[in-house]
């Protein structure tokens, strides 16, 4: 691949903009500036930087972001925070897009990625990929409630039951579920069904992927293990 097509992959702009960044001299591979647009790349465990900033060539981006409270899964956030806030300029040229949605007040893992594929085969419905979520409720958690979740409930305007496929009482007002659809509201609207409210939601693990070690507001690039591992529909 020639510098200026690869520059262009990894999201610094149009390739008039990747011709002037190589003529300015602002591109070095392995310490060297390249000043050639046409230099031809060997891709595999290509390390170059820009203006002095290291940077690894990603043929496609995953992103964990542990995402706070009050920012929304939006481009075009209405009433609070983007997600897409949190990211500086170069990966959102790339297309940068959530995996799935977390509501503007829940917490936790949210999957980023330009990879078309990935996002398609985690939230299709027909992949049935396990979310796991923590949430505190406004009143202690029933021996009864928990069976209902088990069993199943049904949700106003939604066909079918929809159970968890395995819940937890952390604590008196505190409870872990697991479940495998993902439609508008879903925990909320179960946790009502059965006579309760959530107060306060938190999304722990997709797939077999847990939340990686992040500060809210904080993100990392997933290894290609754990891109996997996301994609496994039975939590381990």
């Amino acid at each position: 691949m020639f510098l200026e097509k690869m520059l262009q992959s990894q999201g610094f702009g149009s390739r008039k903009h990747c011709q002037q960044l190589i003529k300015n001299g602002a591109i070095a591979i392995q310490g060297e500036v390249i000043t050639n647009a046409k230099h031809k790349l060997d891709l595999n465990n290509l390390s170059f930087s820009v203006y002095g900033e290291s940077f690894d060539y990603r043929e496609k981006v995953y992103i964990a972001l542990n995402k706070p409270q009050d920012y929304e899964c939006s481009h075009q956030a209405t009433h609070h925070f983007s997600v897409f806030d949190l990211f500086d300029d170069v990966l959102m040229n790339r297309g940068l897009q959530c995996v799935g949605r977390l509501d503007q007040d829940t917490s936790g893992l949210l999957l980023l990625t330009d990879d078309g594929q990935f996002l398609q085969a985690l939230t299709h419905p027909k992949k049935h990929v396990a979310k796991v979520y923590r949430m505190q409720t406004a009143d202690a958690v029933t021996g009864q409630q928990i069976q209902q979740l088990q069993q199943g409930v049904e949700l106003r305007n939604e066909s079918g039951v929809f159970a968890a496929t395995d819940v937890i009482q952390l604590a008196e007002h505190e409870l872990q579920l697991t479940i495998h659809q993902g439609v508008y509201h879903q925990v909320k609207r179960m946790l009502a069904a059965v006579g309760n409210k959530v107060e306060r939601l938190h999304r722990q693990q997709i797939g077999a992927l847990a939340l990686p070690e992040l500060e809210q507001g904080e993100w990392i690039y997933l290894t290609e293990q754990q891109v996997e591992l996301a994609k496994t529909r039975m939590v381990i």
